[in-house]
């Protein structure tokens, strides 16, 4: 491998660079890769400053003169691997376990074993450390985890957590590797912190034959930085860092900084960074390149505390720093990371660690403290909700200082169930809120963690910037209408995007074709459905940026309703004439794993005839996460509870660069379309859905309708198509200045056509909103393509608390007014458009289909 570093930077160059640091300025790339280089006096220069940075960082934190530790044991759970890095000897192969007398993968007596033995020495971290998915690679890992039941590495990891909490009251430390947003979901309840390290961010490493990384799938950077987003997005603890020495140049070493600054700097959740100097290891590729010499770590230190800042927590390991101390800590660290009396650095295992003793004698000597700590950061732990799961709060009150954080160093680990939260379903919180919102309204426009929840703001107004530019439109619309008349199929993708930008006289046109082809697909009745929608909880950490229905648990508007109140509601609703009940809630953190079965067998017991149209595929996520089902297992455990149908919402748009402006913590489009493919393919139909108007603009469109097609070609699955306008009133992303205030009339008559031609003939049935655009907006919609009004609702929280001004029920007199403004009839229907039996129809006329003798409920 070649030397990518150049050649020294100029005395003048070093100079002003110096000086910036000195002086408190934001360096840019070129002024750290020159800092970088920084050694002897330059150095000394260079470590001064960042350890004032560092110094005022642990003032702040409240811990003046501190340095911290983890007190772990390492548990190995594999040594299997399908990565190939060039320098490590961590990894194995089957043949060689089998010679040694080892399984695949420890069993789990033995990794109980291991952490019980360090909960005897006063351990409080039990960090796992394993391959990248070796399933994919060895035939032998996936024959290991048929034969014990797991469905892959993951699973196990989840399960071994587990019985490390429940049976010895260590804490897990989890690094598997390269995880997936679903990943980080399945994970996150069983350990307070997860960790990868990012390495570098030089692609040619990875990319280019010979490089450290080449033939290593989970090495590319693009993964790994997708990795600290997705664990950002979804309020996870997160341990990182660097790799220096591997042939990076140090404009690259600089770039890897950067990113993990706009990264913290977007999420707040990177509670550590690492700072790791390369050493060569016999019997590896990489044997005779040349070891990171103790200086350049002590630069990147230092330039890492520049870039990153005096709330970062910086560690070195301190088994690889030859015993200089000093000059570590006096570049700028505040940690040093994981030390264990009792196991090797399975990564390192040349590398013995420092006894305990040693090592606070050592950082004595440099002026500080060395203090015990958790493996999730005392920030992290005092900002509770959401980046702690209850499940895994007792384990750690029960090792953390109350007034600090950090470790109570006398205590001595033990076993603690893991187990559901208590709170299980008990009616809080404004109960009543499904019918006050619309006389009493919302107490305040706001969370009352509105500057923390979502992110940083003046971040995502960058992040958003770019994006958001419309695009200029050179097609013919003229050449594109008639395309659309003769044959919607044959549309390109330049021809859609003229027409969903089309206006005036254009407009008129496209909107009178989609009528036409409305007419003959579907005909001329307008339908409707007589249903209650139950938002059983709006307690929520997700971190959606328009959503205003979302509180936090204390919030005046916060509630969650009983099991008996849900099957209540539904009761109702079905002695006035419903078919369907719509259930979504928050992701509510208290709530148990069972809840959503829970939630659909409370109403099918109480209720039997009444269709179940529940959870979204959010929700569908985060239950098979807390029961660590796979989405299918959920699913059809779902559907034997009593489940029939699921909305297709959570979808905004299918598009990640507008859903990451969107939303923190929401799945990925990736994981929307794959949970929407799923439930189709186990016979669970679903609707589908778009929010626009917000940050998007019409390509966002047109990808997410063509996306939409394509899954109903497959699958068959989706119902309709609802077109759902962004109200923005009380949207968080509209009160920061983000997004625009919802839809134009134009871009409504615009995207309600558009869906008709574009999805054509594979959904046939489009659905506009009277919650969002009012009686006289449905009607203008009815006439641009749509055939649908969707339900009579009886309640309706979501829109209202986003500011909607149109109420939340409507009677079938009101619906059928709406199709008479559009001049069409109107008819009822089921969830899956079939024909509603006649006991049904006359129960909702003679109630008109809605509640008022009935509410509100007694709580």
């Amino acid at each position: 491998m070649t030397d990518a570093q150049p050649g020294r930077p100029t005395e003048n160059a070093m100079r002003r660079a110096l000086k910036r640091a000195r002086d408190g300025v934001a360096l840019d790339t070129a002024e750290a890769a020159v800092l970088l280089q920084a050694r002897g006096e330059q150095l000394r220069d260079l470590s001064a400053s960042a350890a004032r940075v560092r110094d005022a960082g642990l003032e702040a934190a409240g811990r003046p003169g501190v340095i911290t530790y983890s007190r772990k044991v390492f548990i190995p759970l594999t040594r299997l691997c399908r990565d190939r890095c060039h320098y490590c000897t961590f990894v194995t192969v089957p043949g060689k376990l089998r010679r040694e007398g080892h399984g695949m993968y420890l069993s789990p007596d033995e990794v109980v074993e291991v952490a019980r033995q360090g909960a005897a020495l006063g351990c409080k971290e039990a960090l796992f450390t394993l391959g990248d998915r070796p399933e994919d690679r060895w035939p032998e890992a996936r024959e290991w985890l048929d034969a014990h039941g797991y469905d892959d590495t993951l699973a196990y990891v989840r399960a071994m957590a587990i019985r490390v909490l429940e049976e010895t009251g260590l804490l897990p430390h989890l690094n598997p590797g390269v995880m997936s947003w679903t990943d980080l979901q399945r994970l996150k309840p069983v350990a307070p912190s997860l960790g990868m390290m990012l390495e570098t961010t030089a692609t040619r490493l990875w990319s280019e034959p010979g490089g450290p990384h080449h033939g290593s799938p989970d090495k590319e950077p693009a993964v790994r930085l997708r990795v600290l987003e997705d664990a950002g997005r979804s309020n996870v603890p997160f341990t990182t860092g660097v790799l220096i020495g591997i042939g990076e140049s140090y404009e690259e070493r600089a770039d890897a900084l950067f990113q993990l600054r706009r990264i913290q700097r977007q999420y707040q959740s990177i509670q550590e960074v690492i700072v790791q100097n390369f050493r060569a290891k016999p019997d590896t590729a990489m044997r005779a390149m040349p070891d990171a010499e103790l200086e350049e770590l002590a630069a990147c230190i230092a330039v890492a505390r520049h870039i990153l800042g005096p709330a970062a927590r910086i560690q070195a390991p301190p088994n690889l720093v030859d015993a200089e101390y000093a000059l570590i800590v006096g570049a700028g660290i505040d940690d040093w990371g994981g030390v264990s009396p009792l196991t090797p650095d399975h990564v390192n295992p040349e590398r013995p660690w420092p006894h305990i003793d040693q090592l606070a004698e050592r950082t004595r000597e440099s002026g500080f403290e060395l203090r015990e700590r958790l493996t999730v950061y005392p920030e992290f732990i005092a900002r509770g909700e959401p980046w702690l799961d209850p499940r895994l709060l007792p384990h750690v009150r029960a090792l953390a200082d109350p007034e600090t954080g950090l470790a109570r160093e006398d205590a001595l680990p033990e076993g603690l169930p893991w187990q559901e939260p208590d709170e299980g379903f008990t009616a809080s919180g404004r109960t009543d809120l499904h019918r006050t919102i619309d006389t009493e309204g919302r107490t305040g426009d706001r969370r009352a963690d509105f500057d923390a929840v979502y992110g940083d703001w003046e971040a995502l107004r960058e992040q958003a910037a770019p994006g958001m530019v419309p695009q200029r439109i050179d097609s013919d619309v003229r050449e594109a209408l008639a395309q659309a008349a003769d044959d919607p199929t044959r549309l390109s993708d330049d021809q859609a995007l003229a027409l969903l930008h089309a206006d005036g006289p254009a407009l008129d046109a496209l909107c009178g074709i989609a009528d036409d082809l409305r007419r003959a697909t579907v005909g001329d009745d307008v339908t409707y459905i007589v249903t209650r929608n139950i938002n059983f909880t709006n307690v929520c950490y997700t971190g959606c940026r328009f959503c205003a229905f979302a509180q936090r648990r204390t919030d005046a508007d916060a509630y969650t309703l009983s099991l008996g109140q849900v099957a209540d509601r539904a009761a109702q609703a079905w002695e006035v004439g419903a078919t369907e009940v719509c259930m979504q809630g928050g992701i509510h953190p208290d709530l148990p794993g069972t809840a959503y079965f829970d939630i659909a067998r409370a109403v099918r017991e109480r209720v039997p005839g009444m269709h179940v149209h529940a959870f979204s595929p959010m929700e569908v996520v985060n239950g098979a996460s807390r029961t660590g089902l796979s989405i299918r297992d959920w699913l059809t455990a779902a559907k034997e509870a009593g489940l029939d149908s699921i909305p297709g919402t959570a979808a905004e748009i299918l598009d990640d660069e507008v859903r990451w402006v969107l939303t923190k913590g929401k799945l990925p489009a990736a994981d929307w379309i794959e949970v929407v493919k799923t439930a189709h393919e186990l016979g669970l139909r679903s609707s589908s859905t778009m929010m626009y108007g917000h940050v998007d603009q019409p390509r966002h469109w047109l990808g997410h309708l063509r996306t939409l097609a394509a899954i109903q070609q497959e699958t068959g699955g989706f119902t309709e198509f609802v077109t759902l306008p962004f109200i923005h009133t009380n949207a968080p992303v509209y009160l920061a200045g983000i997004a625009r205030p919802g839809p134009t009339t134009r871009d409504n008559r615009a995207v309600t056509a558009m869906a008709r031609v574009l999805l054509h003939p594979h959904i046939t049935n489009i659905q506009t909103s009277w919650v969002k655009l009012g009686a006289e907006g449905a009607a203008e919609m009815l006439r641009s393509g749509a055939n649908d009004l969707g339900g009579t609702l009886m309640e309706e929280t979501i829109s209202r608390m986003a500011g909607s001004r149109y109420g939340s029920y409507r009677s079938i007199e009101d619906l059928r007014a709406i199709a008479t403004l559009a001049g069409r009839p109107a008819r009822p229907r089921t969830t899956l458009y079939g024909e509603v039996p006649a006991e049904r129809v006359a129960a909702a006329e003679a109630s008109d289909g809605h509640l008022p003798e009935l509410l509100p409920l007694a709580d």
